[in-house]
């Protein structure tokens, strides 16, 4: 098995341009990229470098103009969009700065909602919320409701839920960004555990000194394009 066919995410050429108006407005530029699998990776760059619109293609919830996309072994191009909704929900976990919790759900239920989703047998489900609460140290707050967490509960939950189905890989916008630095480092802590005893790959987009000094692999953005890889040998490759 060749790198490519191990990765986790691996893009060639990919372009993205969105239309504002009567305006073209280019948001990744040729971007070639190999995605470790069960690792820590960083996508870093300021503010509209094109970061999240990088994770939004890796995720399957963008599209690009062109370039070829593959995610877990599958060319997910080539997939209708029930293929490719069915494709995300089993293989794609989500986190995002600002939890995305349904205020109506308690924490059980915010973590349980995907394995509805994925049609999962209800005493399997409940066998794998409470795994997950256990992990992430929220079972005396199974039945709280997201007001009633802190935001550092709150983003452990999000955790759960993005780890509920057993995803192959999870995608995390700016995880700690909403976080004071202590608990945004609690949760960095948490993550690493997680992905260390599930095999998950993590990819985070961040600026966060905290994030990128866990990282094992880092990719930096800038104008749409990377212009620096950094893998955890140390070693730098200019791609600019």
């Amino acid at each position: 098995m060749n790198d490519a066919e191990a990765a986790s995410v691996v893009l060639h050429n990919v372009n993205k341009t969105y239309r504002l108006d009567s305006v073209d407005v280019p948001a990744l530029k040729g971007i070639n990229l190999l995605v470790r699998p069960n690792r820590f990776t960083v996508l870093s760059g300021a503010s509209g470098s094109g970061k999240t619109t990088l994770l939004n293609i890796m995720g399957c919830i963008d599209q690009p103009n062109s370039g070829d996309i593959m995610v877990a072994g599958t060319a997910v191009q080539t997939l209708s969009d029930d293929a490719l909704s069915d494709f995300r929900a089993k293989n794609i976990g989500f986190i995002f700065q600002n939890f995305n919790l349904l205020p109506v759900l308690t924490t059980f239920e915010n973590i349980e909602y995907p394995l509805i989703m994925a049609k999962v047998a209800p005493d399997q489900r409940k066998k794998r919320v409470n795994e997950l609460l256990d992990a992430v140290g929220l079972s005396d707050r199974a039945n709280n409701r997201p007001g009633q967490l802190s935001g550092g509960q709150r983003q452990r939950v999000a955790v759960a839920r993005a780890l509920a189905c057993k995803p192959r890989l999870v995608l995390a916008d700016e995880p700690t960004a909403n976080l004071d630095s202590r608990t945004g480092t609690a949760i960095i802590k948490l993550m690493r555990h997680m992905q260390r005893v599930d095999h998950i790959s993590f990819i985070f987009s961040s600026h966060d000194p905290k994030v990128l000094a866990e990282a094992d692999d880092s990719f930096e953005i800038r104008d749409g394009r990377i212009i620096s890889v950094k893998r955890n040998d140390d070693r730098d490759e200019s791609v600019a």
